[in-house]
């Protein structure tokens, strides 16, 4: 039961247009406890944020300069999550750019590294279905503190995404995790994890039998109004 609660920024929204990972957030959760082991780390993308992305993390590329390049830190980032379940907001996203720079390095992609992927986005979604699940909006919605959080920044924001997990899956974790799975194909999409593989058990011949029983009681007590009566029939 260990998860890692994975954030990055990034100096821009597309890879495809030489867009780089520069913080990387990860927040370890073991039974459902935050451990307060993390790891966290700053990179030099020798490129400028687009402005944009600089607006939202204030990540500028003077402060970035003396910071390590993603080659040397990709093996302790990657021993941080070996064999875990990512829970990630907007798994696609943060991926698609580990993945980008992972290739860079001529390293295997993200998903030979970890078990299984949670999307926080779209379980928020289901749960909250026509409502703004940003991570500041589920922050509001559970009560938890994000008043420090001026700028996006990959650590912080795993925090809190690690707190806003547990308050959305209290109780209820075995019923919700398979459910908001994803998985890692082979081209690099992310897509949703195949509910059909769920059991399905039937009633054998003497629940059935037990179960017209209690339907005919149920009709009998009501003077013919059991409804569920008349749709067994």
């Amino acid at each position: 039961m260990r998860y890692v609660v994975l954030d990055t920024e990034t100096t821009g929204l597309e890879t495809a247009k030489g867009n780089r990972v520069i913080e990387i957030g990860l927040v370890e959760i073991i039974n459902r406890q935050l451990t307060g082991r993390t790891f966290h780390q700053y990179l030099n993308p020798d490129r400028d944020s687009e402005p944009g992305a600089l607006e939202k993390h204030g990540l500028t590329t003077e402060f970035l300069a003396d910071k390590p390049r993603f080659p040397q830190i990709v093996d302790e980032f990657l021993a941080f999550i070996e064999g875990s379940t990512l829970v990630i907001h907007n798994a696609v996203f943060d991926i698609g750019f580990l993945d980008y720079e992972l290739q860079r390095v001529k390293q295997e992609p993200l998903k030979t590294h970890f078990h299984q992927v949670i999307d926080t986005l779209l379980l928020a979604r289901e749960m909250h279905p026509g409502k703004r699940n940003t991570l500041d909006a589920l922050c509001e919605r559970y009560g938890i503190d994000n008043g420090h959080r001026t700028y996006h920044g990959a650590l912080l924001d795993a925090k809190l995404l690690g707190d806003v997990y547990l308050a959305m899956t209290r109780g209820q974790e075995a019923l919700i995790i398979d459910d908001h799975m994803v998985s890692i194909e082979d081209n690099g999409s992310v897509t949703r994890s195949d509910r059909s593989a769920l059991k399905v058990v039937y009633a054998n011949v003497d629940e059935l039998d037990l179960h017209q029983q209690q339907l005919s009681k149920i009709d009998k007590e009501s003077k013919g109004a059991c409804l569920w009566a008349k749709l067994n029939t």
